[in-house]
């Protein structure tokens, strides 16, 4: 009977241990899906698209600026993650034949300024200081939500630039320059700070591998258009404009956005490879030895999108809603709909009751003093040439 009992024992114990081995293999393995699952480590992306050139003959840098916007804007990151700086306003410029638009093809399909611009910074706000002071945080208080970079240590940042420069420099509006130096400094500050988790720099200007040389802090993968000594060179002139659409380097990258959705599995690998120097004419280069993951294993829309932790499935579910609680629902919008007040919108500007009306006649006023005194000085010489008899000729 004892030896019976003890058996039963170890038996349970045994199957006990095999159960705590089975959940913790179990949680284990979870564990890891959940790691590969956020792989990425970031949960929040932020974009900083800065023009530095002013001038009509530069309208192919707004537009490199305003097709990445429109781009990162349409794989989900909303204006309130982006900052937006434009040294000149082209959309307005006088001599822009198409008003309040801004063309990135030679056939005028595509208006990347739209209806639904925001730009934060515009015009001489684009300087040198206010660019680090955006990337830094050391802006002043009075500052609005829109003008600040509010990222933190699990924020993703993609930074593109665009612009005239030279080896070692970026120029700011013809007028100031920001160099490499000052550059990598920025970012050294902003990883001191927690201001990001990975950082993707792009830029498009001659000698534009310069620009990401002088870079020593961790997480950062970099690309530019030309190597040292190269010309970053211009895409696509439109005759009617008079001048060139965009840059050959940023041409290229929006052609290989344009095929990326919130769910692509494209890795930065496959950017890499995107404008060759047989279809750029300049050398574009690249650095990785900065950034910790392997470029194979990082997804475009790590950068160029927002966060979407979502699986993608094909299933279909089916959602059924009670019918009780559906038919309360339906009631209580009716109820709702009778206690609320037609909604009724101020009358705007009769723009076209204005342009059809008729003049308005003018009210009449007493002549002023001059003209009184100068009908008194006609009425004298009258009197005196041909006396008072004549009168009746005047009334």
């Amino acid at each position: 009977m004892a030896a019976t009992y003890c058996l039963s024992r170890a038996l349970t114990a045994l199957a006990g241990l095999s159960v705590l081995s089975f959940g913790s293999l179990a949680a284990s393995q979870i564990e890891d899906q959940a790691e590969q699952f956020f792989r990425s480590g970031h949960t929040n992306n932020w974009a900083v698209l800065v023009c530095t050139s002013r001038f009509w003959f530069n309208y192919r840098h707004v537009a490199n600026t305003l097709s990445v916007y429109r781009s990162v804007k349409r794989l989900g990151i909303p204006d309130s993650h982006i900052v937006l700086m434009l040294a000149d306003d082209m959309a307005c410029n006088p001599r822009n034949p198409k008003p309040a638009t801004v063309f990135s093809h030679k056939n005028m399909e595509l208006n990347v300024y739209g209806d639904d611009v925001e730009v934060d910074y515009r015009s001489y706000e684009v300087t040198v200081e206010n660019f680090l002071r955006v990337l830094t945080g050391r802006i002043p208080p009075s500052t609005p939500r829109s003008k600040r970079l509010l990222s933190d240590d699990r924020s993703n940042i993609l930074i593109y630039m665009t612009g005239h420069g030279g080896n070692g420099f970026l120029k700011f509006q013809d007028s100031e320059e920001i160099t490499n130096i000052e550059l990598a400094d920025a970012f050294e500050q902003m990883w001191q700070k927690r201001r990001y988790n990975e950082l993707l720099f792009i830029i498009d200007t001659c000698q534009g591998a310069s620009m990401y040389e002088r870079f020593y802090s961790p997480n950062i993968m970099a690309l530019a258009s030309s190597q040292v000594g190269e010309d970053s060179l211009s895409h696509q002139p439109d005759p009617a404009i008079g001048v060139h659409l965009m840059d050959r380097y940023t041409f290229y990258v929006l052609e290989f956005l344009e095929e990326i959705n919130p769910a692509s599995q494209t890795n930065m690998n496959d950017l890499f490879q995107v404008c060759p120097k047989s279809l750029c004419v300049s050398t574009p280069g690249h650095r990785t030895d900065l950034f910790q993951r392997d470029p194979k294993n990082v997804l475009i829309t790590d950068f160029f999108g927002s966060v979407r932790k979502v699986e993608i499935t094909t299933e279909t579910i089916s959602l059924q809603r009670d019918l009780g609680i559906m038919e309360s629902s339906h009631k209580e919008d009716q109820m709702d709909e009778e206690l609320m007040e037609p909604l009724k919108y101020a009358e705007q500007l009769p723009v076209a009751q204005i342009i059809h009306q008729k003049p308005k006649l003018k009210d009449w006023h007493p002549p002023g003093g001059f003209i009184l005194g100068l009908w008194a000085l006609i009425i004298m010489v009258f009197f005196k040439t041909y006396g008072i008899k004549h009168m009746k000729f005047i009334f």
